[in-house]
C-alpha cells in the first residue's frame, strides 16, 4: 500500500538504470523514490501525468558562475545562491555547485559561509561550492584576474576546505601548487581538479598522483595535446580514473574534440558543465566582472580582450547539443548531465538515478528536449 501522500509519476518515458522505459510509474514519498513499478499505476496518491514526455534525473552542474542575473563573485549571499539556483532550475538543473572564480581570500571566506548557510537553510539545488582559482596559471588565466593569483598557505587551505555540510571542488594549476598542498586539500575532503593550467604532462601526472580527480572544462585554458608534449589534455585523456568536464556549447570546444574525449575516456568519466554566467535564467545579456561590463553576443560571452568569459549555456541546451552535435543517444546525454556528475562529487548514492531510495530530483523533457517541469525532493 502506498500512502495517500505519495506522488505517482506516470504516462511518460522514464530514464531508469535500464534505459528509457515507458511501461513504468515512479512512486515518491517524503521527497524520495520508494518504487519504480511496472504496469498500471497504483490507485492511491497524487497522480502526475507526464503526457508522454521524458522523465530524467535532475541535472547536476558542477560549474555555475552565475544565473538569474547574479554573479557569485559579486554577491556572496544566501539570496544570491537561491537566485542562481532558481535561474538554472528552469533548464532542468536540480543540483549545482555555485562557482567562485579567482578572488581575494575574504571573498572566498564569505562564499564558503554563504554556501554553508544556504545548505543549512535548505535552499533548493545548492550542493556545495566550486572554487575555481585563484591557485592557477597567469598564462592560462582566461578571464580570471591574475592580480588575485597566489599559492595558498596552511591557513588558506583550511579556509577553502571548511565547508562541512556540502561538496567542495577546488580547481588549481598543478604546476603552481606543491603536491603536499594538493594532498592536504584532498585529506580535508576537497575534490581537486586541474584547470587554468600551463603545466606539462609530468606536472599533471604528479597532481593526479597527489589526489587530483578531475579536469575543469577540458581543452579550455590548459596545455594542449601534441605528439611529443602530451600536455594537460594528454594526461586527462589518458588517465582512466579521473573525470573531465566539458562545455558542450559548440563554441568552447569543437564537436570533434568532444567526440575524441568521449572515445578516449572510460564510460562515465565525461560530464557536462555549463560554466554559466548570470544571463542564464535572466533577460539581461550583460554583467559586471572585476569592474568590466561583459555582454553576451549571439550567445557567446567574451571580455574586452576577446577571451571567452564563461558561457550563456544552460544544461538542457548542453544535453540537446550532446544529442544533436555529437550524435549521442539521449539516455547517455542525460547520464552525462546527472549520473556522472553525481559520481564525480560523491553524491551518487542519493542523486543521479531514478531508482528506489534516491532523492526525487527530476526534470521532465518534451519530445524536442526542452524542460517542461522540474522537481527537487519531490517538490515542484
Amino acid at each position: 500500500m502506498h500512502s495517500p501522500h505519495s506522488l505517482v509519476f506516470h504516462n511518460g518515458a522514464v530514464l531508469t538504470d535500464h534505459g528509457f522505459q515507458t511501461d513504468v510509474c515512479v512512486v515518491v514519498e517524503d521527497g524520495h523514490i520508494v518504487s519504480v513499478l511496472h504496469g498500471a499505476p497504483p490507485a492511491s496518491g497524487e497522480h502526475i501525468d507526464l503526457q508522454g514526455g521524458y522523465l530524467v534525473p535532475g541535472f547536476i552542474d558542477v560549474q555555475v558562475n552565475g544565473g538569474g542575473g547574479v554573479l557569485f563573485n559579486n554577491d556572496t549571499s544566501v539570496q544570491a545562491l537561491a537566485t542562481i539556483a532558481q535561474g538554472h532550475r528552469k533548464y532542468g538543473t536540480t543540483g549545482l555547485l555555485p562557482t567562485l572564480i579567482s578572488d581575494d581570500a575574504e571573498v572566498m571566506r564569505r562564499a564558503v559561509a554563504a554556501t554553508r548557510a544556504a545548505i543549512t537553510q535548505g535552499v533548493p539545488g545548492v550542493l556545495g561550492i566550486h572554487l575555481e582559482g585563484p591557485y592557477i596559471a597567469p598564462a592560462r588565466k582566461g578571464t580570471h584576474n591574475a592580480d588575485k593569483f597566489r599559492v595558498p598557505d596552511a591557513d588558506e587551505v583550511a579556509m577553502v576546505t571548511a565547508l562541512d555540510n556540502g561538496v567542495t571542488v577546488i580547481t588549481l594549476a598543478p604546476e603552481r601548487v606543491p603536491v603536499t598542498t594538493i594532498e592536504a586539500m584532498v585529506a580535508r575532503g576537497a575534490i581537486v581538479c586541474a584547470g587554468h593550467t600551463a603545466g606539462s604532462y609530468e606536472d599533471t601526472r604528479a597532481g593526479l598522483d597527489a589526489g587530483i580527480t578531475g579536469f575543469t572544462h577540458l581543452y579550455n585554458a590548459m596545455t594542449p595535446l601534441q605528439g611529443r608534449e602530451p600536455g594537460v589534455v594528454g594526461a586527462a585523456l589518458e588517465d582512466e580514473a579521473s573525470w573531465v568536464g566539458v562545455i558542450a556549447d559548440g563554441v568552447h570546444v569543437h564537436p570533434a574534440s568532444l567526440r575524441v574525449a568521449i572515445a578516449a575516456k572510460p564510460k562515465g568519466k565525461v560530464l557536462l558543465v555549463t560554466d554559466a554566467m548570470p544571463m542564464v535564467g535572466s533577460d539581461d545579456p550583460s554583467f559586471n566582472l572585476y569592474g568590466e561590463t561583459i555582454t553576451a553576443v549571439d550567445g557567446v560571452v567574451r571580455n574586452a580582450a576577446g577571451s571567452l568569459a564563461g558561457s550563456a549555456l544552460d544544461m538542457a541546451s548542453a544535453v540537446r547539443n550532446t544529442v544533436n552535435l555529437l550524435g549521442l543517444p539521449l539516455d547517455e546525454a542525460c547520464r552525462m548531465a546527472a549520473q556522472y556528475p553525481a559520481e564525480f562529487i560523491g553524491l551518487d548514492a542519493e542523486l543521479g538515478h531514478i531508482a528506489p531510495g534516491y532523492r526525487a530530483d527530476f526534470a521532465l523533457l518534451s519530445a524536442d528536449l526542452h524542460v517542461q517541469r522540474t522537481w527537487i525532493c519531490g517538490r515542484e
